[in-house]
């Protein structure tokens, strides 16, 4: 394991240096709030490593609106129905400050931007661009459950470098490549001594024994999916939920997505933007049916795709990293945890 030293009196400086060759994005502080919001880093501006965000640094690779495409049905234009890309930046970017969790969860959404069969040149573009500098988690949230998820505090599996505030320095474990190019862009070159790993694993350790939230999906795994799906239990857990969306919306793992295109004249833009299984609209069809046209096909489908769809279909646990943001943020305080334990018992 290489692990470099990082003083924080020479993180401001480094940063700044690693933009010769980096576009930087980190969680900053919005105005007059007390949680932030990834964006991309504006001049001298340094990432808030002690915020917490709401949105996952999801829209960065895979914003909420996106234009696929521009067309003209102009018949006088040469490029009369013709689909045109636009212009992207797809030049090389970090991400700083990303959690172990929502660094795990872009492993997720790859299997379905970035497949055998199709990749998705718009996310395969921005992901490939992307070097995620991720921050180790000392203190989980109560509502963190990720040591049930193949995930935790110090997970490394979706990272480039794991950063670990030990007070006066970050200790910058490198994962790959591409982290350690960040890190010499950076001018971050000076190796820990010989401790640092065993510090990082006793850390590591001490940050997963806070964690007193645990899940088994075991059972689910065995159950059949018509036995679940038919199971009486769903009426209780969807009867608080007001179908707002907040829980696919904070979600590093959802990638559901509407198409819509938008028309002035004879120009028009075709826009792939964010949607949700939890909005009755989602699964309208023309003819005016809708197979999902209840609140408790919606709150099924959510939890099914999640606990056992995802499962079934990749034998690869559950489509969740643990980070607990939809349990903190459900105005109605729907848990994922007890529909979970309720599922797998």
């Amino acid at each position: 394991m290489k692990v470099i030293k990082i003083d924080k009196k020479a993180w401001a400086g480094g940063l700044e240096k690693s933009r010769s060759g980096y576009k930087l994005f980190g969680p900053v502080k919005e105005k007059n709030k007390n949680f932030g919001i990834f964006k991309e880093l504006g001049e001298k501006q340094m990432p808030d490593l002690k915020i917490e965000t709401r949105l996952s640094p999801k829209s960065v690779i895979y914003p909420q609106s996106e234009v696929m495409f521009e067309y003209s049905t102009d018949e006088t234009r040469d490029d009369c129905n013709l689909m045109k890309a636009p212009e992207k930046d797809c030049s090389p970017r970090a991400i700083i400050g990303i959690s172990p969790y929502d660094a795990a969860a872009f492993l997720i959404l790859k299997r379905n931007f970035d497949t055998p069969e199709y990749k998705d040149p718009y996310w395969c573009d921005s992901f490939e661009a992307s070097t995620f500098i991720g921050i180790a988690v000392n203190e989980p949230d109560s509502t963190d459950f990720s040591t049930s998820t193949k995930t935790g505090p110090f997970d490394t599996s979706g990272l480039d470098v794991l950063l670990v505030d030990t007070g006066d320095d970050y200790l910058a474990q490198v994962v790959t490549q591409k982290g350690e190019k960040y890190l010499k862009t950076a001018g971050w070159e000076v190796e820990a001594d010989g401790d640092a790993a065993n510090k990082i694993e006793e850390m590591k350790k001490a940050a997963e024994a806070k964690i007193s939230s645990h899940i088994s999906f075991e059972n689910i795994k065995n159950k059949s999916i018509l036995e679940l799906y038919e199971a009486d239990f769903w009426e209780d857990i969807s009867f608080a939920c007001i179908n707002c969306g907040t829980c696919t919306y904070v979600c590093p793992t959802c990638w559901c997505f509407d198409i819509q295109d938008e028309n002035k004249g004879n120009k028009g833009k075709r826009h792939k933007n964010w949607d949700s299984c939890m909005f009755p609209i989602f699964t309208l069809h023309t003819t005016g049916h809708n197979p999902r046209g209840t609140k408790l096909q919606r709150v099924r489908q959510r939890f099914m795709h999640k606990l056992k769809y995802f499962m079934d279909k990749y034998n690869d646990g559950i489509m969740c990293v643990g980070c607990g943001r939809c349990v903190r943020l459900c105005p109605v305080n729907i848990d994922i945890r007890t529909v979970c334990k309720t599922m797998n018992s």
